[in-house]
């Protein structure tokens, strides 16, 4: 009897520890794949749009936001402008996507002197306000979260604000520096309302804004921070896009972005700024926040040598589709629409189709293509804050059930192969259909040579713990065995056990 006992003992103590094992490997696995939920988005587009139901209802409503060159900032409009693209210091385009109220600022709401608001780039100024506004959009009080590891992550380009200075006024000389780097603009945001996460500004160039919130999440799993802003910021202070833009020949003559279309003949110049809240699905859910849709899985890769600095890789392309993918745990056939890039030049648009095709073509069930969209045909490419502004559309687009059109689309390009790749530009808007939760990816490709692509998934309505079923009760019995059938009975338990990897460990029905 007592090497009957010892054995039971030995038998429970390795179940248990088999059972503990497999939870911290599950714990681990998911923590590293855990969604990342969106509770709070705060968005400025061309076009009045204000916030992101504003620019839902832009998309939605098919609206072309693009307009003609501003007449706050000092430009001088009519010099400015040449047909000839070789002309030096003129633009032969005179539209793009342009703020309305760019350059206003509330400095005395955030305790900021009229001199040192005037020395802070717009950029600046902006990403504070939308900040602030996108948390209070999450119901977030921001003034709670002072002394919280919260981060921020902030799309930023070089700021052209201070260029426009000959001299330096006095006054300024103190701020001028500060108010217009780059690492200001989200150190700022964390000064101001106290965080301390890790704060970071992010600059690939076109992007910018969907690496800024790949690291995010990132940090979030990692858990470096429990909450966090991200999102990116483009505001052109001066003319100098559309002059060097021109001498390169990259711009559509009339501001639009024909994303996928025939008449494709470069892309529109747009600003913009958007910011999302972040936490950890589990976290969210804990805190009782709203999850607006939820971030599977993402990816960032580089192009490496390819043929050009400037110039997209298809095959590049694939992998951070397919490393996304990977990170979000579903298949390409799963994944409904992509919002592509998408600008409308002639070289990147058949490549990244091509790339979609390669990924997520291949897998496509007859009559169920991948739906192609493109927000810069309603707004503009607004660089820095491209990737974002896309997310926030196809949020809402996940919650509404609408897939929006794609403007400007009339006639897909020629130079695709669109038959039998499995892809279909969304030439009309469409209710959402999926035999699954929806998915969509989202990609932005940098000129720098840096791509990103993101997969969200609709919110949960609501929290699911995942479960796997348990055998009832084992057939082992343990009294009135011998010692060499106790070892024989142990031996045969172990390896019931490991061949189920996927068992919940919990009852195994013992009788004494």
């Amino acid at each position: 009897m007592p090497n009957d006992e010892k054995l039971l003992t030995e038998l429970k103590w390795m179940t248990t520890e088999l059972r503990r094992s497999r939870r911290r490997l599950v714990e681990v696995e998911d923590a590293a794949h855990e969604p990342v939920a969106i509770v709070g988005m705060g968005a400025r587009f061309p076009g009045g749009v204000g916030s992101a139901e504003d620019l839902w209802r832009l998309v939605a409503d098919g609206v072309d936001a693009v307009g003609e060159f501003p007449v706050d900032r000092g430009w001088d409009v009519d010099a400015l402008y040449d047909p000839d693209p070789d002309v030096a210091g003129k633009s032969y385009v005179r539209s793009g996507g342009f703020l309305g109220d760019a350059l206003e600022f509330d400095a005395e709401f955030f305790g900021i002197s009229p001199r040192e608001a005037v020395a802070m780039d717009p950029q600046q100024r902006q990403l504070l306000e939308v900040a602030w506004e996108t948390l209070e959009h999450a119901g977030i009080d921001p003034a709670t979260l002072r002394g919280s590891q919260t981060g921020v992550f902030a799309g930023v380009l070089q700021s052209d604000y201070a260029t426009r200075l000959h001299t330096i006024p006095a006054d300024l000389e103190g701020y001028l520096d500060n108010g217009n780097m780059a690492s200001t603009a989200s150190g700022r945001i964390a000064y101001t309302l106290g965080l301390e996460g890790p704060t970071l500004s992010v600059d690939t160039a076109c992007s910018s804004s969907l690496v800024a919130l790949n690291l995010a999440v990132r940090a979030l799993r990692n858990q470096d921070c429990g909450l966090a802003l991200a999102g990116g910021v483009t505001i052109m202070c001066t003319p100098a896009t559309f002059t060097s833009l021109s001498r390169q020949r990259a711009l559509a003559p009339d501001g639009r972005c024909r994303a996928f279309a025939e008449d494709a003949d470069g892309f529109g110049a747009a600003e913009g700024v958007g910011f999302l809240a972040l936490e950890r699905l589990s976290d969210a859910r804990r805190h009782g926040h709203e999850v607006l849709a939820v971030i599977r899985g993402s990816a960032v890769n580089q192009d490496g040598a390819s043929n050009g600095l400037t110039a997209p890789n298809g095959p590049a392309q694939q992998r951070v589709i397919e490393a996304a993918l990977a990170d979000a745990r579903v298949g390409a056939a799963d994944v409904d629409v992509v919002e592509a890039h998408g600008t409308g030049t002639s070289l990147g648009d058949p490549i990244e189709v091509q790339a979609l095709q390669a990924v997520y073509g291949a897998q496509r069930s007859p009559g169920r293509p991948l739906w192609l969209g493109s927000l810069k045909s309603n707004v503009g490419h607004a660089q820095a804050a491209a990737g974002v502004g896309a997310v926030i559309k196809m949020v809402q687009a996940l919650r509404a059930g609408i897939l929006p059109r794609t403007l400007h689309a009339g006639n897909p390009s020629s130079k695709i192969e669109w038959s039998g790749g499995g892809v279909e530009l969304l030439q009309e808007a469409r209710a959402w259909e999926s035999e699954g939760p929806r998915l969509a990816g989202v990609s932005s490709f940098g000129i720098s040579g840096t791509n990103a692509h993101v997969i969200l998934e609709q919110a949960p309505e609501v929290e699911t713990v995942e479960s796997v079923e348990v055998a009832g009760s084992l057939p082992f019995l343990v009294s009135g065995r011998t010692p060499d059938a106790l070892r024989d009975q142990a031996a045969r338990l172990r390896e019931y056990v490991l061949a189920r990897p996927e068992m919940a460990l919990g009852d195994l029905g013992f009788s004494l």
